[in-house]
């Protein structure tokens, strides 16, 4: 237990120094910026918000409160809190512009219960939002994470929990689809060790398959100035079957899977036709499709304390 303490505090420590120089210009970077794909997600969740008849909604892992503050007009109680110290400063100046409150904002980590602060004479938020930070949590954290955010809401609350999808790993042809074929449907190593006398043909094989993706991309994000980049942190993706399944294994119910951030082609092949092929992509979007198993590269578990 101590061990996997140490794995997790400086798990923490590197996504908390991959953020720190980000918290004034991540919001620009990738919600404001002419080539940021449209932040559609943040519609998703408003029309979610809005469906629930949300009063209170908390920000697990709020960032500089790229979600709060494009629900400012919503009239709701905002909540947030985030890891990153530099962010949270970010999102309480943000924030306050908007007319919330600084103490509405605050330090904290998914995985600590103590960090989800119900309102004041309240026994739940009427929603938890979670975005943007599955994908830094270690894989034993993430049944801690999910019964955070459903014992943060009131009875009957909504909880959306975003996720890095790694289906989309089947249309990307990168090296992103050489670790998933290897890693999660091969299954390389166990394959190896059942080869036999016949190991030497199959690692062949194995090699002779490498050529078929691009190994070369996405490009590899690094840090701005020592810090580490976000690929060079724990940024995991998660099966969508599989996470809708410990969400409703937490107790939810009316678990819903919904889709965004849809690519039209592989992503390699959109610097061909740069502006249909953003403009097709968000004409794609359609939370329900399909397709978004494998075309979209996020998605989003909803559902419903008790």
């Amino acid at each position: 237990m101590d061990n996997d303490n140490q794995t997790h505090k400086s798990t923490e420590a590197a996504v908390k120094a991959c953020y720190s120089t980000w918290a004034d210009s991540y919001h620009r970077d990738y919600y404001a910026s002419s080539g940021a794909y449209p932040p559609v997600h943040q519609d998703l969740v408003r029309s979610l918000l809005h469906d629930a008849g949300c009063q209170s909604v908390l920000d697990a892992g709020c960032g500089p409160a790229s979600m709060l503050r494009s629900l400012a007009d919503m009239k709701m109680d905002l909540y947030g809190f985030d890891l990153t110290p530099e962010m949270v400063l970010e999102a309480k100046s943000v924030m306050a512009r908007l007319g919330y409150p600084e103490e509405n904002f605050w330090a904290g980590s998914v995985a600590d219960r103590a960090a989800y602060r119900s309102p004041a004479g309240k026994d739940g938020f009427d929603a938890a939002v979670c975005f943007g930070v599955l994908p830094h949590i270690p894989e034993d954290l993430d049944d801690v994470v999910i019964s955070n955010l459903r014992d943060a809401v009131a009875p009957g609350g909504l909880v959306a929990l975003e996720a890095r999808n790694q289906f989309f790993a089947m249309f990307t042809l990168n090296r992103y689809s050489h670790d998933f074929f290897m890693k999660e449907l091969i299954r390389r190593d166990e394959l190896l060790a059942e080869a036999g006398e016949e190991r030497e043909k199959v690692e062949q094989a194995l090699k002779d398959l490498e050529p078929r993706f691009r190994m070369d991309m996405p490009p590899i994000r690094m840090g701005k100035s020592g810090e580490p980049g976000y690929d060079e942190i724990l940024s995991r993706t998660h099966n969508p079957l599989l996470l809708r399944e410990k969400v409703a294994a937490a107790g939810f119910k009316d678990v819903r899977t919904l889709f965004y951030h849809f690519h039209c082609m592989p992503p390699m092949l959109e610097s061909t036709a740069p502006e249909f092929f953003r403009a097709r992509s968000v004409a794609m979007e359609a939370a329900g499709d399909w397709r978004g198993y494998f075309m979209a590269s996020a998605f989003v578990v909803v559902g419903r304390r008790p």
